[in-house]
């Protein structure tokens, strides 16, 4: 994809935290202000403008990514959005479990036992582990819960968590990130179970490294983006 030639030379913050280009404000592809929840978000976003060198890669402006994603889709479509997470929290990776080898049983339970326990204890959401692949539903009042907690979140924190969750395969894990309850290591761990037993027992190619590095990177902007948005700075 060809790079846009940088176009700007300063970057600064405005008194209601948005991004302005020699003056000019940054704007979401839908043609809203890019505006920012605390000013520790703003700086960052505008640290990613300021790096850019003679060429602007979108691949670097991850943080304006998600901002936008929160302006121009969440804003936008948010009943759906939280929709698509209870969903995903319906066939979540946590509730889905290998009945052998021994050894992989009980990784598994080691890092989703946690959090499908911290599920029940904080959000009052009864999800069951079952043996297998196959589909099986969660109990009713266990989605209603995963709705009430994401109806309370604002659009910024939910496209940080749309993110997180899709790269997880987990609404759960999502969650539990979001509420600091979990490290981002420790989240990260528990979403690559399966993929790190495999990666122990067969190797790992050179592509599917460079996909997870990349799927990494993406991961720890949205953590990164989560804590952000909750500094009171």
């Amino acid at each position: 994809m060809r790079q846009a030639r940088r176009f700007y030379k300063e970057v600064t913050v405005t008194p209601e935290r948005g991004i302005t280009l020699d003056g000019k404000p940054v704007r979401t592809p839908k043609k809203a202000l890019l505006l920012l929840p605390t000013k520790a978000l703003a700086d960052a976003v505008a640290a990613e403008w300021q790096a850019q060198g003679n060429n602007i890669d979108p691949a670097t402006l991850l943080m304006t990514k998600l901002a936008n994603t929160a302006i121009d889709r969440v804003g936008f479509e948010r009943e759906r959005n939280l929709a698509e997470m209870v969903d995903y929290a319906a066939s979540d990776l946590v509730c889905y479990r290998a009945d052998r080898p021994p050894d992989l049983v009980a990784r598994q339970a080691a890092h989703w036992n946690p959090v499908i326990d911290w599920a029940l204890r904080t959000l009052d959401a009864p999800f069951e582990a079952v043996p297998g692949i196959m589909h099986q539903p969660q109990p009713p009042e266990a989605l209603y819960a995963i709705g009430a907690a994401l109806a309370e979140i604002d659009n910024y924190l939910i496209a940080a968590l749309y993110n997180i969750m899709t790269l997880t395969g987990s609404t759960l894990i999502a969650l539990m990130l979001g509420r600091g309850a979990l490290s981002s290591d420790a989240a990260w761990a528990a979403a690559h179970v399966d993929e790190d037993y495999q990666i122990e027992n067969w190797g790992e190619d050179e592509e599917a490294a460079e996909r997870r590095a990349a799927r990494h990177k993406e991961f720890l902007a949205c953590w990164r983006f989560l804590e952000l948005c909750k500094s009171s700075c």
